[in-house]
C-alpha cells in the first residue's frame, strides 16, 4: 500500500477545489463544553490543505497546521497566508514536533483513519495541556439516494484499495477505545455540496484511491461517471449528501 503520507500528492488542486467545507459547529462545539476558548492554541493533525483550520482561523484562533506531505502543506501555507494564526508544520501524527504540553484542542480532519493510534494516542497526551480535548472530524459521504448509491458502486468497482482505506472502517467502538479511560461524544451535522460534472469528476478524483488523469482505468471510470450524471442531474447538478461526524471528548 502508497504511504499514506503522500497519497495526495498528485491529488492537492482537486482536493482544494472540491473536497467538501465543515459545518461552523466545528468550532462552536468544543466552545460550548469549554474545551476552546478565546487566545487558547489548536494543533490540526493531518492538515493537509487546511480545510479543517481555516474555520477556527476565521474565529480567531491560533492553528498549527501538522502535515507530512510536502505539497499539501506547501499549498496550505499559501491558501492561508492571509490569517496570521496558521503556521504549517512538518511533521506526522506521531510525531508532531510540538513542544510538551502546548496546546489546547487537537482536531483531525477526514485523516485520523491513517494513523497509528497507539503511537499518536501517546503523541496527544504529550502535546496536550492539562484538560485538553481531541476532536476528530470526518464528511461522511452519504448513500441513501438513488444517484449516491449508484456513486458508491461506481467507486468500489473502479476504486484501488478503497475498501481497505476507507474512514469508515475505523467505527464508535475503535474510537470509544481510543479515548478511554476518558470520555467522547459524537455529534453528527448535515453538509452538502452540489455539483456540475466537471465539480462531480474533480471530487472522485480528490480520493487516493481512484484512477487519477493518465492512470490506467481512468477513461473507463469517467465514462461510466458521465454516464451517471447524465442519469441522474437536474438541471446540470448533482448533490452529495454528508453526515459530518464529530467526535469530541477528552483521552483522561
Amino acid at each position: 500500500m502508497q504511504n499514506s503520507t503522500q497519497r495526495f500528492s498528485n491529488r492537492v488542486e482537486d482536493y482544494v477545489k472540491y473536497r467538501p467545507q465543515y459545518p461552523p459547529e466545528i468550532v462552536t462545539l468544543p466552545e460550548q463544553q469549554l474545551l476552546l476558548k478565546p487566545g487558547m492554541d489548536i494543533a490540526d493533525i493531518g492538515s493537509g490543505t487546511g480545510i479543517s483550520a481555516e474555520p477556527f482561523l476565521k474565529s480567531g484562533y491560533r492553528v498549527l497546521g501538522i502535515e507530512p506531505n510536502d505539497e499539501m502543506r506547501i499549498k496550505s501555507e499559501a491558501l492561508l497566508a492571509g490569517y496570521p494564526g496558521f503556521e504549517a508544520v512538518n511533521g506526522t501524527a506521531e510525531a508532531t514536533t510540538l513542544p510538551h504540553s502546548s496546546v489546547a484542542l487537537i482536531i483531525a480532519g477526514q485523516a485520523f483513519h491513517w494513523f497509528n493510534r497507539e503511537q499518536c494516542r501517546r503523541e496527544f497526551e504529550r502535546i496536550l495541556k492539562p484538560g485538553g480535548g481531541v476532536m476528530l472530524v470526518w464528511n461522511e459521504r452519504l448513500t441513501a439516494s438513488p444517484f449516491e448509491k449508484a456513486y458508491e458502486q461506481l467507486i468500489i468497482r473502479h476504486g484501488n484499495q478503497y475498501q481497505t482505506v476507507d474512514h469508515r472502517n475505523i467505527d464508535a467502538a475503535a474510537i470509544r477505545t481510543f479515548f478511554s479511560p476518558g470520555q467522547v461524544a459524537l455529534t453528527v451535522l448535515d453538509n452538502q455540496q452540489v455539483f456540475t460534472y466537471e465539480g462531480l469528476e474533480g471530487r472522485l478524483l480528490s480520493s487516493s484511491y481512484m484512477p487519477s488523469k493518465g492512470d490506467p482505468g481512468y477513461h473507463e471510470m469517467a465514462a461510466d461517471l458521465r454516464t451517471l450524471f447524465d442519469q441522474f442531474q437536474t438541471n446540470g447538478h448533482i448533490t452529495i449528501h454528508y453526515a459530518t461526524n464529530v467526535y469530541l471528548g477528552q483521552l483522561s
